[in-house]
C-alpha cells in the first residue's frame, strides 16, 4: 500500500485530457448547442486528448534510452574539466 494508485505521469495525462474536455464542452455550450452536443464534444475531446498527451509527455524509460549514452560519458572531458 506504499505505492500510489496512479503514477504522476498518468495523473498529469488524465488531468490535461479532462481540462481539454471541459474546455471543449464549455465552448460548445456557449456556442448555443444543447447539453447532449456539449457532452459529446467533451467526451470526444477527452478520448482524443489522452493519446495525444500520452505521446506528448514522454515516458521516463524512453528518455533514459535516448540520452543514456551521452549522460554516461559526461564525466571528464574537454568541456567538463
Amino acid at each position: 500500500m506504499d505505492q500510489p494508485l496512479l503514477s504522476l505521469r498518468t495523473t498529469l495525462v488524465l488531468l490535461l485530457a479532462l481540462l481539454a474536455g471541459a474546455a471543449a464542452g464549455g465552448l460548445t455550450a456557449l456556442a448555443g448547442e444543447g447539453t447532449p452536443h456539449s457532452l459529446l464534444a467533451a467526451l470526444a475531446t477527452v478520448g482524443l486528448a489522452v493519446p495525444f498527451f500520452n505521446h506528448l509527455i514522454a515516458a521516463e524509460d524512453s528518455q533514459d534510452r535516448q540520452h543514456g549514452d551521452t549522460d554516461s560519458q559526461a564525466g571528464e572531458g574537454e568541456n567538463n574539466g
